[in-house]
């Protein structure tokens, strides 16, 4: 190669830098810190979830399976999405397997939004979704969340006030990454209520569906028939089985919709791996496996913020995900991010600054740490942040 001659290329994306929860686990790495920034579990999956993967590739389940995904994992997905939810969606034309959850919201974007098209994303938001938003030739309209009383609920009024003849798609993630409130009823009644007689459509990521507490519900977009019937839903296997490094999900969506979808996924991904396909359908076959997730879950948060009640950290309410947002204050007056760089180099403890889930870097002095980890990777982190 000839390194002479000087490369140039016009950025798709010239404001986007490397992801924060990169940038944050490097730091953590640097400095042997805990990590309580990036969303995955450090304790193992179930033992038998591996031998149900181990025996399909013993079986031959090694080449490339159906384009839209292997038939018993849809029929297992079709199963539970039936029994959770009273919704029937078909196994042959509207289920689709994908590689993770983030190319199933690239592609979901890709297959419906055209260039010139507004997609209304609501702030704090996952970072996948504006990027690809601008591939796509489409145009982010941000609205952001309110914040009363440290909680964070969506303004329909606000969002009302963004569509115009120009909307497209509206992205709804429950429960929510960061702040981990979950959807009410008066929510879906609200998007439903503005959406109605439009050609708006919407993407629900639902990745942490099973992952809500107290007793609740999820209530998915899957739930809801008028909803149901405009929406690519999204969950994850990766969240829902502690192995986020397989990238596995899948994509709810009605005939009309999945056409679409599948006609870019067969370019971008085309499959997804055989051998874990046909063992997650078999490990599916014990409902346990999801339904017990939730309570899971709901002993790590409690242990969490059990343990930091006496601390000067004030603690937003979590109502679903395996995410902890704090308000630091009463400890720093640092922006997010030199705080959450300082947590990380001089405490030990990473967390991710809540402002890099915002467009424009808003302020409100949170960070946000995962409790998905094992007791004692926890037990270490609150030590030493029960010091501040």
């Amino acid at each position: 190669m000839n390194t002479s001659l000087p490369l140039q290329i016009a950025s798709k994306l010239p404001e986007v830098k490397t992801t924060i929860f990169a940038t944050m686990s490097a730091l953590a790495q640097q400095h042997q810190a805990i990590n309580l920034g990036q969303g995955f579990p450090d304790f193992a999956c179930d033992p038998n979830l591996i031998e149900h993967v181990h025996e399909a590739m013993l079986t031959e389940h090694n080449q490339y399976p159906l384009m839209p995904g292997a038939i018993p994992l849809r029929q297992a997905i079709a199963d539970k999405v039936r029994s959770l939810y009273n919704a029937v969606y078909s196994v042959d034309t509207e289920i689709t397997v994908t590689a993770g959850a983030t190319q199933a919201i690239m592609t979901s974007i890709l297959a419906c939004v055209h260039a010139g098209d507004e997609v209304i994303v609501i702030e704090p938001a996952y970072d996948s979704y504006v990027p690809t938003i601008q591939l796509a030739g489409g145009i982010p309209v941000l609205v952001g969340m309110r914040l009363e009383n440290d909680e964070f609920r969506i303004d329909w009024d606000a969002l009302k006030s963004k569509i115009n003849d120009k909307t497209r798609l509206i992205i709804i993630n429950s429960p929510h990454n960061p702040t981990g409130t979950t959807l009410q009823t008066s929510d879906l009644d609200a998007l439903a209520h503005m959406t109605r007689d439009s050609k708006i459509l919407i993407l629900s990521d639902e990745v942490y569906e099973h992952m809500v507490f107290d007793g609740k519900a999820h209530l998915s977009l899957a739930s809801h028939p008028e909803l149901a019937a405009r929406s690519f839903i999204i969950s994850s296997f990766g969240k829902t089985y502690h192995v986020t490094g397989w990238k596995v999900a899948y994509v709810l969506a009605p005939q009309a919709l999945s056409t679409e979808f599948r006609k870019v996924h067969q370019f971008n991904v085309f499959t997804v791996n055989s051998a874990m396909q046909f063992g997650l359908a078999s490990y599916m076959q014990n409902s346990d496996a999801h339904l017990q997730l939730a309570t899971f879950y709901q002993e790590k948060r409690d242990y969490f913020r059990s343990a930091l009640a006496a601390s000067n950290f004030r603690l937003l309410p979590v109502t679903g995900t395996y995410f902890q947002c704090v308000d630091y204050s009463a400890i720093s007056d640092k922006s997010e991010l030199a705080f959450a760089s300082w947590l990380t180099e001089e405490i030990g403890v990473a967390a991710i600054p809540v402002s890099a889930f915002y467009q424009n870097q808003t302020q409100n002095k949170l960070v946000r740490f995962c409790f998905a980890k094992k007791k004692e990777t926890l037990d270490a982190a609150l030590e030493r942040l029960n010091k501040l």
